[in-house]
């Protein structure tokens, strides 16, 4: 792919994920249960990893955080995004490859878990109390079923943008 049409369709993505995540952020929960979201933004996430690779999957995470926190969140849930986002990417980093592309919702099932491990460690700092922990069974819970959808989703996506002609990979 041409540099310049790969720095396009990662800004492109970068876009897509900021919209889904400034998006999502104005839904009322799904679930009464805090913390528990869908993670829809992190569906580019993963097909830009796949589709683009592990440095341009990361700048869009960048900037879906950045700009996120700036749209939606401030300070507070910028900690939490970065800590549950950077988990999950360090995940995605180290599984894509360990996978066939047919299980790559395996992929996104660990990612969910370490993204909902990343804010309870920002949980724990925050507040100083361990039994916050405790609340990660909950948390594991939903995981695996938003990771399920993700990574189904993301891998009907990757298809579809490979279909477009849009990646080489």
């Amino acid at each position: 792919m041409k540099p310049a049409r790969r720095i396009a369709l990662t800004a492109a993505l970068a876009a897509v994920a900021l919209t889904i995540f400034v998006a999502e952020s104005q839904i009322p929960p799904v679930v009464p249960i805090p913390g528990v979201k869908l993670g829809l933004a992190n569906i580019v996430t993963l097909v830009s990893m796949v589709v683009l690779g592990r440095r341009e999957a990361l700048a869009v995470l960048a900037v879906r955080l950045v700009l996120g926190s700036v749209f939606s969140g401030g300070f507070s849930g910028f900690m939490f995004s970065v800590a549950g986002g950077v988990f999950a990417y360090i995940v995605m980093a180290a599984l894509v490859g360990l996978f066939p592309e047919k299980l790559l919702w395996v992929v996104s099932v660990f990612a969910a878990l370490a993204h909902n491990l990343g804010q309870l460690l920002v949980a724990l700092f925050v507040t100083g109390t361990p039994g916050i922990m405790y609340y990660m069974f909950i948390l594991a819970a939903s995981g695996v079923v938003t990771g399920v959808f993700t990574g189904i989703a993301s891998m009907l996506l990757i298809r579809a943008v490979r279909r477009s002609g849009l990646s080489n990979r």
